[in-house]
């Protein structure tokens, strides 16, 4: 029995495929005339028409509400950060007016002086 008998066909065989070094380099196609032809345009169906619409839609509801988590951290910042200013606003005015009072009562004008 000869030797190429006991061997299917291989063909191309499978390197094709495995080759790394070919398979992201673009196609240059040239017409007679002299001119570069465009990639071919490629046969997009229903679903990849279809996945992609959703895809879009789904990131846009991701990005708003993404925005909304953001919004909502700064309301409740702000919610957090307000009683506290307001209770230094009282504090201060406090301050100021117990010191208006002292001096009046030595016969003396206030005047209030910001240092730095």
């Amino acid at each position: 029995m000869p030797e190429e008998a006991l061997e299917a066909n291989r063909g191309d065989g499978n390197m094709r495929g495995m080759d790394q070094q070919f398979r992201d380099r673009p196609v240059i196609d040239m017409t007679p005339e002299g001119e570069f032809r465009g990639p071919a345009p490629s046969r997009k169906g229903f679903l990849d028409k279809a996945l992609a619409r959703v895809g879009g839609i789904a990131a846009l509801v991701a990005i708003v509400a993404g925005g909304v988590v953001v919004a909502g951290v700064a309301i409740a910042f702000f919610a957090l950060a307000l009683p506290i200013a307001a209770l230094a606003g009282l504090v201060a005015f406090g301050s100021m007016w117990w010191r208006m009072r002292r001096a009046g009562q030595q016969g003396r004008g206030f005047v209030h002086v910001m240092r730095r």
